[in-house]
């Protein structure tokens, strides 16, 4: 790890100051578990850090709300998921949180540090030894016939199909999320629907904020829905590993069991986290028997793009959205 200045301020606007102030390359640090990893490696290798997980009410948690429940960004993931709101009423939000990592890494991470984690492929995090567009652009993408059984299925391009390796963003996405971020020039709001950008030619830009905004808090909107929601993550472990696909489900029913309101959102197989709206369009106003949970998982899956050894998560990933809508239908019926 290479030498860094440091700075450690108390209020946001002295946050954002020093960071300007230490000029292009630094960093905003938080729980550290991603940036410090991309620093041991020489991925990420910033002349200063600015340290803010002591900002006052930084870590704030709101659940007792009418219309939203409010998340500081310097919240630990694992407040955020014991949580007894956020357990009882919006499970998908705990459990998204909750199948994350390991205990001491969710102690640490923070809900607003952990949108912007970065991705686990193997070729970006592997040095100069692999081109990578996303690390160095216009080196190539070595992913592309290498081995891409973990990469993506969905929003790939020609310059990169990396996988987006976060849960918690794929379940906020679900639930219509806000983020709140301040800069320079003041603050502003941003949907988690249009944080997180699909490669494209331009795969080292991977969400709209600028270098210099700072993630503030999470609104989620208040919901039926959540209390009828599972986050459902197949990985090759039953731990410590990141997902080979996932899903946010969430479904509210009317009391004849018609569906109302029908939420999918998918991890572990895109480029960002992925929304599925035609899947959740299939079923509202039905039933949802086995055959048209089955078939928003194809629905979903329809645009999907395998590359040499990862067509399996096609098949997987259709099942994981029948299975999170099954878990999230019995839910609902409580």
């Amino acid at each position: 790890m290479r030498a860094f200045a440091y700075a450690a301020p108390a209020t946001v606007a002295e946050a954002v100051d020093a960071l300007v102030a230490l000029g292009p390359g630094a960093k905003f640090l938080a729980g550290g578990t991603n940036l410090y990893d991309l620093m041991r490696l020489e991925v990420e290798t910033p002349p200063a850090v600015v340290d803010i997980h002591r900002l006052a009410g930084f870590e704030a948690i709101d659940t007792a709300g009418a219309t939203e429940l409010i998340f500081g960004a310097g919240a630990r993931m694992s407040d955020v998921a014991d949580d007894p709101v956020v357990r009882a009423e919006y499970p998908a939000l705990s459990e998204s949180l909750r199948l994350a990592a390991s205990q001491q890494l969710r102690n640490m991470a923070t809900v607003g540090g952990n949108l912007l984690q970065r991705t686990r492929c193997g070729y970006f995090r592997g040095g100069s030894q692999y081109p990578c567009n996303k690390r160095e652009p216009g080196s190539g993408c070595a992913a592309r016939g290498g081995i891409d059984s973990g990469h993506a299925v969905l929003g790939v391009s020609d310059a990169c199909i990396a996988t987006y390796p976060g849960d918690w963003a794929v379940a906020l996405l679900a639930f219509d999320a806000t983020i709140d971020v301040a800069g320079p020039h003041g603050e502003r709001s941003v949907a988690v629907a249009e944080l997180h950008l699909e490669p494209g030619d331009t795969p080292q830009r991977e969400h709209t904020l600028a270098a210099d905004e700072l993630i503030l808090r999470i609104r989620v909107p208040v919901s039926r829905a959540g209390a009828g929601s599972t986050y459902l993550k197949i990985r090759p472990r039953e731990s410590y590993a990141f997902a080979l696909a996932s899903a946010a489900a969430g479904l509210s029913l009317d009391p004849g069991g018609t569906v109302s309101d029908c939420r999918i959102a998918l991890g572990g197989v895109a480029t960002r986290p992925w929304r599925c709206t035609a899947a959740e369009q299939s079923l509202l106003g039905g039933r949802l028997t086995t055959d048209a949970a089955r078939r928003a998982g194809e629905i979903a899956f329809a645009d999907a793009r395998p590359g040499r050894h990862n067509a399996f998560k096609i098949e997987l990933g259709i099942r994981t959205v029948a299975e999170a809508l099954r878990i999230a239908a019995e839910r609902a019926a409580r």
